[in-house]
Protein backbone atom coordinates (compact mmCIF):
# COMPACT_ATOMS: atom_id res chain seq x y z
CA UNK A 1 0.00 0.00 0.00
CA UNK A 2 1.10 4.05 0.06
CA UNK A 3 3.33 4.47 3.04
CA UNK A 4 1.79 7.65 5.24
CA UNK A 5 4.32 10.29 6.70
CA UNK A 6 3.02 12.61 8.83
CA UNK A 7 4.98 15.65 10.89
CA UNK A 8 3.63 18.75 12.10
CA UNK A 9 6.37 20.54 9.89
CA UNK A 10 5.31 18.66 7.19
CA UNK A 11 1.59 19.62 7.19
CA UNK A 12 2.48 23.47 7.81
CA UNK A 13 4.29 23.36 4.54
CA UNK A 14 1.36 22.53 2.82
CA UNK A 15 -0.76 24.57 4.87
CA UNK A 16 1.66 27.21 3.70
CA UNK A 17 1.34 25.77 -0.15
CA UNK A 18 5.32 24.50 0.04
CA UNK A 19 4.48 21.51 -1.59
CA UNK A 20 2.35 18.56 -1.27
CA UNK A 21 3.75 15.51 -0.19
CA UNK A 22 2.85 12.43 1.84
CA UNK A 23 1.08 12.19 4.79
CA UNK A 24 -1.15 9.78 6.58
CA UNK A 25 -2.45 9.29 9.73
CA UNK A 26 -5.03 7.82 11.96
CA UNK A 27 -6.34 8.61 15.88
CA UNK A 28 -8.42 7.40 18.56
CA UNK A 29 -12.04 8.09 19.20
CA UNK A 30 -14.95 6.74 21.37
CA UNK A 31 -18.77 6.88 20.71
CA UNK A 32 -20.92 4.34 20.44
CA UNK A 33 -24.73 4.20 19.18
CA UNK A 34 -26.12 6.30 16.93
CA UNK A 35 -29.74 8.19 16.90
CA UNK A 36 -29.94 8.08 13.38
CA UNK A 37 -33.45 8.96 11.24
CA UNK A 38 -32.47 6.24 8.74
CA UNK A 39 -33.90 3.36 8.80
CA UNK A 40 -31.17 0.96 7.10
CA UNK A 41 -29.34 -0.55 9.69
CA UNK A 42 -25.29 -0.74 9.08
CA UNK A 43 -24.10 -4.36 10.80
CA UNK A 44 -21.16 -3.77 11.93
CA UNK A 45 -21.25 -7.70 13.06
CA UNK A 46 -21.50 -8.00 9.50
CA UNK A 47 -18.50 -6.14 8.58
CA UNK A 48 -16.16 -7.75 10.77
CA UNK A 49 -17.03 -11.03 9.26
CA UNK A 50 -15.99 -9.77 6.25
CA UNK A 51 -12.86 -8.62 7.27
CA UNK A 52 -12.50 -11.54 8.79
CA UNK A 53 -12.86 -13.66 5.68
CA UNK A 54 -9.52 -11.67 4.06
CA UNK A 55 -7.42 -11.79 6.98
CA UNK A 56 -7.99 -15.94 6.57
CA UNK A 57 -6.92 -16.00 2.74
CA UNK A 58 -3.99 -14.78 3.84
CA UNK A 59 -1.87 -11.96 3.01
CA UNK A 60 -3.61 -10.49 0.12
CA UNK A 61 -0.06 -9.18 -1.54
CA UNK A 62 -0.25 -8.98 -5.64
CA UNK A 63 1.55 -12.53 -7.37
CA UNK A 64 0.22 -14.54 -4.66
CA UNK A 65 -2.50 -17.65 -3.90
CA UNK A 66 -4.08 -15.42 -1.34
CA UNK A 67 -4.40 -12.80 -3.87
CA UNK A 68 -6.37 -14.60 -6.27
CA UNK A 69 -8.32 -16.60 -4.15
CA UNK A 70 -9.89 -12.88 -2.57
CA UNK A 71 -10.12 -11.66 -5.44
CA UNK A 72 -12.53 -14.77 -6.55
CA UNK A 73 -14.13 -14.35 -3.43
CA UNK A 74 -14.77 -10.23 -4.24
CA UNK A 75 -16.20 -10.66 -6.99
CA UNK A 76 -18.89 -13.72 -6.32
CA UNK A 77 -19.83 -11.72 -3.20
CA UNK A 78 -20.46 -8.17 -5.17
CA UNK A 79 -22.32 -10.35 -7.86
CA UNK A 80 -24.24 -12.02 -4.70
CA UNK A 81 -25.70 -8.84 -3.69
CA UNK A 82 -27.14 -7.53 -7.35
CA UNK A 83 -23.84 -5.66 -8.55
CA UNK A 84 -22.91 -5.74 -12.48
CA UNK A 85 -19.65 -6.52 -11.93
CA UNK A 86 -16.42 -5.85 -13.98
CA UNK A 87 -12.78 -6.69 -13.80
CA UNK A 88 -10.00 -4.91 -15.18
CA UNK A 89 -7.11 -7.39 -14.47
CA UNK A 90 -3.81 -5.56 -15.55
CA UNK A 91 -0.05 -5.83 -15.55
CA UNK A 92 1.89 -3.13 -13.21
CA UNK A 93 5.69 -2.41 -12.70
CA UNK A 94 5.99 -1.51 -9.14
CA UNK A 95 9.46 0.62 -7.99
CA UNK A 96 11.49 -2.20 -7.70
CA UNK A 97 10.60 -3.54 -11.14
CA UNK A 98 8.41 -6.49 -9.75
CA UNK A 99 6.03 -7.09 -12.48
CA UNK A 100 2.40 -7.11 -10.46
CA UNK A 101 -0.59 -9.01 -11.78
CA UNK A 102 -3.62 -6.65 -10.65
CA UNK A 103 -6.96 -6.42 -10.56
CA UNK A 104 -9.40 -3.52 -9.99
CA UNK A 105 -12.95 -4.71 -9.42
CA UNK A 106 -16.08 -2.40 -9.81
CA UNK A 107 -19.43 -3.64 -8.77
CA UNK A 108 -22.43 -1.20 -10.22
CA UNK A 109 -25.67 -0.52 -8.84
CA UNK A 110 -27.97 1.06 -10.91
CA UNK A 111 -25.57 0.88 -13.99
CA UNK A 112 -27.75 2.86 -16.00
CA UNK A 113 -27.79 5.78 -13.67
CA UNK A 114 -25.70 8.50 -15.42
CA UNK A 115 -25.16 10.59 -12.20
CA UNK A 116 -22.85 8.03 -9.90
CA UNK A 117 -21.38 7.63 -6.25
CA UNK A 118 -18.35 5.90 -6.59
CA UNK A 119 -17.08 4.35 -3.11
CA UNK A 120 -13.88 3.11 -3.11
CA UNK A 121 -11.17 1.41 -0.95
CA UNK A 122 -7.83 -1.07 -1.79
CA UNK A 123 -8.09 -4.96 -1.42
CA UNK A 124 -4.27 -5.52 -1.39
CA UNK A 125 -2.05 -5.83 1.73
CA UNK A 126 2.08 -4.11 2.12
CA UNK A 127 4.21 -6.86 1.32
CA UNK A 128 6.22 -6.25 4.16
CA UNK A 129 5.95 -5.48 7.61
CA UNK A 130 8.52 -2.09 7.63
CA UNK A 131 6.83 -0.41 10.30
CA UNK A 132 7.20 -3.02 12.87
CA UNK A 133 8.88 -3.05 15.80
CA UNK A 134 11.07 -6.06 15.78
CA UNK A 135 13.24 -5.70 12.62
CA UNK A 136 13.07 -9.42 12.30
CA UNK A 137 9.46 -8.77 10.90
CA UNK A 138 10.51 -6.06 8.57
CA UNK A 139 10.34 -8.42 5.09
CA UNK A 140 7.00 -10.47 6.25
CA UNK A 141 3.73 -9.40 4.93
CA UNK A 142 1.11 -7.67 6.94
CA UNK A 143 -2.51 -9.31 7.42
CA UNK A 144 -3.66 -5.85 6.25
CA UNK A 145 -6.96 -6.37 8.56
CA UNK A 146 -7.29 -2.58 9.17
CA UNK A 147 -5.01 -1.25 6.76
CA UNK A 148 -7.06 -2.93 3.17
CA UNK A 149 -9.57 -5.39 4.70
CA UNK A 150 -11.86 -2.64 6.75
CA UNK A 151 -12.78 -0.91 4.17
CA UNK A 152 -13.40 -3.33 1.78
CA UNK A 153 -15.31 -5.05 4.59
CA UNK A 154 -17.10 -2.05 5.07
CA UNK A 155 -18.20 -1.41 1.68
CA UNK A 156 -18.87 -5.31 0.99
CA UNK A 157 -21.28 -4.94 3.90
CA UNK A 158 -22.84 -1.68 2.31
CA UNK A 159 -23.31 -3.35 -0.86
CA UNK A 160 -25.40 -6.46 1.01
CA UNK A 161 -27.32 -3.23 2.21
CA UNK A 162 -27.90 -2.47 -1.43
CA UNK A 163 -29.26 -5.71 -2.36
CA UNK A 164 -31.51 -5.45 0.42
CA UNK A 165 -33.21 -2.11 0.27
CA UNK A 166 -33.27 -0.48 -3.45
CA UNK A 167 -31.98 2.78 -4.36
CA UNK A 168 -32.41 4.94 -7.41
CA UNK A 169 -28.78 6.31 -6.99
CA UNK A 170 -25.78 4.93 -9.11
CA UNK A 171 -23.83 3.63 -7.03
CA UNK A 172 -19.92 2.04 -7.98
CA UNK A 173 -17.93 0.20 -5.52
CA UNK A 174 -14.40 -0.27 -6.52
CA UNK A 175 -12.12 -2.57 -4.90
CA UNK A 176 -8.36 -0.77 -6.38
CA UNK A 177 -5.64 -3.19 -6.15
CA UNK A 178 -1.65 -2.54 -5.66
CA UNK A 179 -2.04 0.23 -3.19
CA UNK A 180 0.78 -0.76 -0.76
CA UNK A 181 3.66 -1.78 -2.95
CA UNK A 182 5.53 1.65 -2.46
CA UNK A 183 8.53 2.91 -1.27
CA UNK A 184 9.13 6.16 1.20
CA UNK A 185 10.55 8.81 -0.67
CA UNK A 186 8.73 7.71 -3.77
CA UNK A 187 4.81 9.27 -4.13
CA UNK A 188 4.43 7.77 -7.56
CA UNK A 189 5.18 4.22 -6.36
CA UNK A 190 2.23 4.17 -4.17
CA UNK A 191 -1.69 3.56 -5.77
CA UNK A 192 -0.77 2.24 -8.95
CA UNK A 193 -4.39 0.82 -9.51
CA UNK A 194 -6.34 3.56 -8.67
CA UNK A 195 -3.87 5.63 -10.82
CA UNK A 196 -4.70 3.27 -13.51
CA UNK A 197 -8.13 2.92 -12.98
CA UNK A 198 -8.62 7.11 -12.97
CA UNK A 199 -6.41 7.35 -16.38
CA UNK A 200 -8.01 4.27 -17.81
CA UNK A 201 -11.74 3.49 -16.57
CA UNK A 202 -13.80 0.84 -16.74
CA UNK A 203 -15.90 2.13 -19.21
CA UNK A 204 -15.85 5.18 -21.72
CA UNK A 205 -15.92 8.44 -20.20
CA UNK A 206 -16.85 7.20 -16.91
CA UNK A 207 -16.69 10.04 -14.61
CA UNK A 208 -18.32 9.49 -11.21
CA UNK A 209 -19.58 13.07 -9.66
CA UNK A 210 -18.44 12.17 -6.23
CA UNK A 211 -16.05 9.45 -4.83
CA UNK A 212 -15.24 8.27 -1.51
CA UNK A 213 -12.35 6.45 -0.31
CA UNK A 214 -12.19 4.34 2.91
CA UNK A 215 -8.73 3.49 4.40
CA UNK A 216 -7.95 1.92 8.00
CA UNK A 217 -11.62 2.88 9.00
CA UNK A 218 -11.56 0.08 11.68
CA UNK A 219 -9.20 0.86 14.51
CA UNK A 220 -10.38 1.22 17.86
CA UNK A 221 -11.18 4.70 18.88
CA UNK A 222 -9.88 5.93 15.43
CA UNK A 223 -11.00 9.67 14.99
CA UNK A 224 -11.64 11.09 11.28
CA UNK A 225 -10.33 14.26 10.30
CA UNK A 226 -10.92 16.30 7.58
CA UNK A 227 -8.13 15.28 5.16
CA UNK A 228 -5.97 18.02 3.87
CA UNK A 229 -6.46 17.21 0.00
CA UNK A 230 -9.99 16.12 0.76
CA UNK A 231 -10.76 19.41 1.99
CA UNK A 232 -8.70 21.39 -0.60
CA UNK A 233 -10.20 19.77 -3.71
CA UNK A 234 -14.18 18.69 -2.83
CA UNK A 235 -14.70 21.19 0.42
CA UNK A 236 -19.05 20.64 -0.11
CA UNK A 237 -18.66 16.30 -0.04
CA UNK A 238 -16.75 16.68 3.16
CA UNK A 239 -18.72 19.04 4.79
CA UNK A 240 -21.97 16.76 3.52
CA UNK A 241 -20.40 13.52 4.86
CA UNK A 242 -19.47 14.85 8.17
CA UNK A 243 -23.24 16.82 8.44
CA UNK A 244 -24.48 13.37 8.05
CA UNK A 245 -22.11 11.53 10.54
CA UNK A 246 -23.00 13.90 12.82
CA UNK A 247 -26.34 13.84 12.58
CA UNK A 248 -26.00 10.41 12.60
CA UNK A 249 -24.84 10.48 15.84
CA UNK A 250 -20.87 9.78 15.78
CA UNK A 251 -19.62 13.64 15.81
CA UNK A 252 -17.06 11.81 18.44
CA UNK A 253 -15.63 9.78 15.51
CA UNK A 254 -15.90 12.55 12.59
CA UNK A 255 -14.44 15.65 13.99
CA UNK A 256 -14.11 18.78 12.56
CA UNK A 257 -10.65 19.60 12.63
CA UNK A 258 -8.59 19.21 9.38
CA UNK A 259 -5.78 16.81 9.63
CA UNK A 260 -2.75 15.48 7.52
CA UNK A 261 -2.42 15.62 3.39
CA UNK A 262 -2.66 12.19 2.85
CA UNK A 263 -1.20 10.46 -0.54
CA UNK A 264 -3.95 8.13 -1.35
CA UNK A 265 -6.12 6.69 -3.70
CA UNK A 266 -8.36 9.50 -3.62
CA UNK A 267 -5.51 11.87 -4.57
CA UNK A 268 -5.50 9.60 -8.31
CA UNK A 269 -8.86 10.65 -8.90
CA UNK A 270 -8.86 14.05 -7.96
CA UNK A 271 -5.49 14.99 -10.58
CA UNK A 272 -8.53 13.59 -13.44
CA UNK A 273 -10.82 16.14 -12.27
CA UNK A 274 -13.15 13.51 -10.18
CA UNK A 275 -14.15 15.14 -6.62
CA UNK A 276 -12.89 12.59 -4.12
CA UNK A 277 -13.19 12.71 -0.76
CA UNK A 278 -10.85 10.25 2.29
CA UNK A 279 -12.22 8.87 5.18
CA UNK A 280 -8.98 7.98 7.29
CA UNK A 281 -7.79 7.89 10.43
CA UNK A 282 -5.72 10.43 11.76
CA UNK A 283 -2.76 10.65 14.33
CA UNK A 284 -2.06 14.50 14.41
CA UNK A 285 0.59 13.53 16.91
CA UNK A 286 2.08 10.29 15.76
CA UNK A 287 1.30 9.79 12.44
CA UNK A 288 -0.23 6.63 12.10
CA UNK A 289 -2.30 3.89 14.12
CA UNK A 290 0.21 1.50 15.80
CA UNK A 291 -0.58 -1.71 13.57
CA UNK A 292 0.51 0.28 10.04
CA UNK A 293 2.66 -1.89 8.48
CA UNK A 294 3.27 -4.06 11.24
CA UNK A 295 2.30 -7.83 12.00
CA UNK A 296 0.16 -6.06 14.73
CA UNK A 297 -2.29 -5.35 11.72
CA UNK A 298 -4.23 -8.00 12.19
CA UNK A 299 -8.19 -9.20 13.59
CA UNK A 300 -7.10 -7.43 16.58
CA UNK A 301 -7.08 -4.04 15.66
CA UNK A 302 -10.73 -4.02 14.69
CA UNK A 303 -13.45 -2.34 16.20
CA UNK A 304 -16.87 -3.58 15.22
CA UNK A 305 -17.71 -0.01 16.88
CA UNK A 306 -15.80 2.11 14.52
CA UNK A 307 -16.91 -0.30 11.57
CA UNK A 308 -20.35 1.07 12.56
CA UNK A 309 -19.60 5.05 12.73
CA UNK A 310 -17.99 5.04 9.55
CA UNK A 311 -20.41 2.43 7.68
CA UNK A 312 -23.42 4.06 9.20
CA UNK A 313 -22.79 7.84 8.49
CA UNK A 314 -21.52 6.05 4.48
CA UNK A 315 -25.27 4.03 4.48
CA UNK A 316 -27.29 7.22 5.60
CA UNK A 317 -25.48 9.64 3.11
CA UNK A 318 -26.41 7.15 0.39
CA UNK A 319 -30.26 6.77 1.03
CA UNK A 320 -30.61 10.29 2.42
CA UNK A 321 -28.72 11.95 -0.94
CA UNK A 322 -31.44 9.30 -2.53
CA UNK A 323 -34.52 10.61 -1.07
Amino acid sequence: MKIKTFSIISLLCVLLACGSQRNENKQTGSNEQTTTKMSIDFNADSAYDYINRQVLFGPRVPNTESHRNCREWLISELTRHGASVTRQDVKLTAFDGTKLDATNIIGSFNPEVSDRLLLLAHWDCRPWADADPDPANHKKPVDGANDGASGVGVLLEIARQIGKNATDKGIDILFVDAEDWGTDGDDESWALGSRHFANNPHQPGYRPQQAILLDMVGGHNAKFHKEYFSIQNAPSLVDKVWSVAAQSGYENYFLPEIGGAVTDDHVELLKVGIPAINIIEFHPTNGFNPTWHTTNDNMTAISKETLKAVGQTVINYIYEQSE
